[in-house]
């Protein structure tokens, strides 16, 4: 008869403990932030309806790590950062370049990869070595992006014509097309379309252009970022990241790679936001 007592008293207190700690994970609503959905490999439509890519799989496994939900939005990048602004995201998915402009008006954790601006182009067109190679022509780009803000920058000393576009897609299209000479983006990106379309090349890489890809959150937000950065730093420590950026980019990455590197304090060293706090992660 005592195991039936026994399976009977630990069945309730199993029980039990579901039942306490129901109501706790119920008051934790799902974490929300949204992604630009036409960013291939980074977040891009999946047959099976959605999207899929880099970014769904990252924010899910930290979603995933710290207990909670998570609705992640696919919308136009140039809107992400005022939605997220005006409270509707928690943080954002997409990939976002650290600079610091924006670092002055929003959090961001450590970059969990790096990203350089690179030039795509058609194939059979004389290849980039310079800025002098561009003077003059029409560079396409995303809208709302560094790469939009590198044109205008440089707009009138090489008397550039600027294309953006609310998709990546678009912008390729416009090379293909013969619209624009080149399309200006992160290297992964590039490089992706490049391995897609035969007669997209990946080009030259602007000099000095490396930055953290960062999460960005509201700047009431330093508890959730640092949350979120500790377990991307986790993520870092037992190959996760290293992991997914061989699935989507196709190489693994090495010890000097941001998917690699634990940065100290939270947020980009030397940014606006950085806080330099020592902490070790909590990784379970």
């Amino acid at each position: 008869m005592r195991r039936p007592r026994l399976a009977a008293a630990l069945f309730g207190l199993a029980a039990a403990a579901i039942a306490l700690a129901g109501p706790a994970r119920a008051q934790q609503p799902p974490l929300r932030c949204a992604v630009d959905g036409t960013f291939a490999p980074h977040a891009f439509p999946s047959l099976q309806g959605g999207v899929q890519g880099f970014q769904i799989d990252l924010f899910r496994e930290v979603a995933r790590r710290m207990g909670r939900e998570i609705v992640i939005d696919p919308a136009s990048f140039s809107g992400l950062i005022p939605a997220l602004n005006a409270g509707r995201y928690d943080f954002l998915c997409a990939p976002t370049t650290v600079t610091r402009e924006r670092a002055e008006n929003l959090l961001f954790t450590e970059g969990y990869l790096w990203t350089e601006l690179q030039f795509g182009i058609r194939r059979g067109t004389p290849p980039i070595r310079s800025e002098e190679d561009l003077r003059g022509k029409t560079i396409s780009v995303n809208k709302g992006t560094p790469y939009e803000q590198w044109v205008t920058r440089n707009a009138e000393r090489l008397n550039l014509t600027l294309l953006a576009f609310d998709t990546q897609p678009d912008a390729v299209q416009a090379v293909l097309q013969g619209r624009a000479y080149a399309n200006l983006s992160g290297n992964t990106v590039i490089r992706y379309s490049a391995s897609r379309t035969p007669q997209f090349v990946a080009d030259w890489v602007l000099p000095g252009t490396r930055f953290h890809w960062g999460t960005p959150f509201r700047r009431d937000s330093a508890a959730l970022r640092n949350q979120v950065e500790e377990v991307i730093e986790c993520m870092k420590l037992d190959g996760t990241i290293a992991r997914l950026s061989e699935r989507w980019f196709g190489n693994r990455p090495g010890p000097d790679q941001a998917e690699n590197i634990v940065f100290p304090g939270y947020g980009v060293p030397d940014m606006p936001g950085y806080d330099p706090t020592p902490h070790t992660p909590r990784c379970g």
